[in-house]
């Protein structure tokens, strides 16, 4: 089994006692019969399947999210990637078997997967088990912190299955801008050079409606824009109606979203997660009155979302990965990307602000310096002009009628 981390070196670096402990404690992934050079994650560990893999051992119990693409019997093209969450227990062993026919991963029947999960406890399938890599499993918490069983169970579809091959109604009406269609491109391109066996259309995630803007009746033109440029009137409508204000399971869902998007190549959970920011960024009352402890969390997550996410250091022209990874183009460290307007102007608000909380300050402050360097951007500069008009969480200006 080849790797993307250092999972054995991490283990090997353990006494034999302290590695047994962690199989014994750990969970097992066990993993039947996937073809070779399938392109295997867990979290944000990626393996290319070898001849004696059978699986994953020494898995931290907790949330994980499993993800793959099959290839072609020549290896040169891969079936769109299917990926699925799991909430894992202390011992527990998962057990899932290649069905050779519908090209994924299936559940067996639970006299079966009792049988499997004697022999995995008695160590016969050790020797084709892969350690995870502890050395990145910091990285994978600060993806997950707030992905609860309750939030992955709420939000998973029906089966567990997240794939784009059952999203073929967004395309169609998805993008709202020019980023969004080179995403869809890019998906189509390096997702879909070899089709898996055509599935029904079904319902995807079942996740959280959020409004593009607020509309009320019997208010002024003056004051609906006011309400659509600071947008807390309606995240707490958000929060009390769909979330009965939980602030954590929105925050969960926010990870839940990207991690579909980022690693299970979703175009669906790509457009929660963007309205989920989108309205979060474009408040300004909120993060510095009523809801700032929450902000300083959704900071934070979005922090480590675009430290381990968004990377310039991938090279999909050197890369033998062959579709494991999504390769964000140049779109994504664009200025005219959604996320420059609305992270400038969000941080100017806290940034300027005459009194601030201080963990607040300090988060916004680590963001904006990961934002320019990451992504290059000036957040000094005004950014008049920037508005993506067919976005459809631009601000909402009414024209005034003349007559008023």
């Amino acid at each position: 089994m080849g790797s993307s981390g250092g999972g054995a070196a991490a283990a090997a670096r353990m006494d034999p006692e302290a590695a047994t402990e962690l199989a014994r404690k750990g969970v097992t992934l066990l993993l039947l019969d996937v073809p070779q050079h399938t392109i295997l994650g867990l979290d944000t560990q990626v393996f290319s399947v070898g001849p004696r893999f059978k699986g994953i051992k020494m898995v931290p119990p907790g949330p994980h999210f499993v993800y793959y693409c099959s290839p072609s019997r020549h290896g040169s093209e891969f079936a769109p990637t299917v990926g699925f969450f799991l909430t894992t227990h202390p011992s527990e062993v998962v057990v899932r078997k290649w069905h050779a026919q519908e090209e994924r991963l299936v559940k067996l029947s639970e006299e079966e997967e009792i049988r499997y999960s004697e022999a995995v406890k008695r160590f016969e399938f050790d020797d084709h088990l892969g350690p995870y890599n502890l050395d990145s499993f910091g990285d994978w918490k600060q993806l997950s912190s707030y992905l609860s069983q309750s939030v992955i169970e709420h939000l998973e579809p029906i089966g567990g299955e997240i794939t784009i091959a059952l999203e073929t109604s967004w395309m169609d009406r998805a993008p709202q801008t020019d980023m969004e269609r080179r995403l869809m491109e890019q998906l189509r391109e390096d997702k879909f050079a070899k089709m898996s066996p055509a599935q029904p259309e079904r319902r995807g995630c079942y996740y959280t409606t959020i409004p593009a803007s607020v509309k009320h009746k019997n208010i002024s033109a003056n004051e609906l824009t006011l309400v659509n440029l600071d947008r807390t009137s309606l995240l707490e409508s958000v929060l009390a109606k769909s979330y009965q204000d939980q602030e954590d399971f929105l925050l969960g869902e926010l990870q839940f979203s990207f991690i579909a998007f980022m690693m299970g190549q979703s175009l669906e959970a790509f457009m929660q997660w963007k309205a989920l920011v989108s309205l979060l960024l474009s408040c300004s009352e909120a993060p510095l009155h009523a809801r700032t402890q929450m902000f300083v969390k959704f900071i934070r997550v979005i922090y480590y979302q675009f430290k381990h996410g968004f990377q310039r250091t991938h090279d999909s022209r050197s890369s033998e990965d062959k579709g494991n990874s999504l390769f964000l183009d140049e779109a994504w460290f664009s200025r005219d990307i959604f996320l420059y307007r609305l992270s400038k102007d969000f941080l100017t608000v806290i940034l300027e602000a005459p009194v601030v909380d201080g963990d607040l300050l300090s988060w916004a402050r680590k963001l904006k310096t990961l934002l320019e360097t990451t992504f290059g951007w000036d957040l000094e500069n005004s950014a008049a002009n920037l508005i993506d008009e067919d976005d459809e969480f631009a601000p909402v200006v009414v024209e005034m009628d003349g007559s008023s």
